[in-house]
């Protein structure tokens, strides 16, 4: 897959997730998945995309960042949001926070197979 191809996958890959297009989740993340070492499959995948939903009903992805090595996409997410309750274990409780996350995936035949995923807890602490 091309750097320009792989970028399209991603972005398409970012709208369904912003769209909450659960069914079409499958064409962009593997069965297999492994989130930060840990395998948790594409049912684990979607369900905690679902769980942030929950948590955060105005969350959206946005990109920031993005550069592509295939297999390998870096990309760095900002968020603007108001979660209902905790992020991270912090109380935000509808307060509205913005922070951001610095995220890798590793793609295998078109579709996520890792991703190591780190969000910047200290600046929503700070924002409390």
């Amino acid at each position: 897959m091309t750097k320009n191809a792989l970028s399209d996958v991603y972005k398409a890959y970012i709208a369904c997730l912003n769209m909450q297009d659960w069914p079409n989740l499958g064409r962009f993340v593997g069965d297999e998945a492994c989130r930060n070492g840990r395998r948790i499959g594409l049912a684990g995948y979607r369900s905690m995309l679902e769980c942030d939903y929950r948590d955060i009903p105005d969350l959206q992805f946005n990109i920031q960042l993005l550069i592509s090595d295939p297999p390998f996409i870096a990309s760095r997410l900002v968020f603007d949001c108001t979660p209902v309750g905790t992020v991270l274990g912090l109380p935000v409780n509808g307060r509205r926070i913005s922070f951001t996350e610095n995220v890798f995936y590793q793609f295998q035949g078109g579709k996520i197979a890792n991703v190591w995923s780190v969000i910047d807890k200290t600046a929503i602490e700070a924002q409390l």
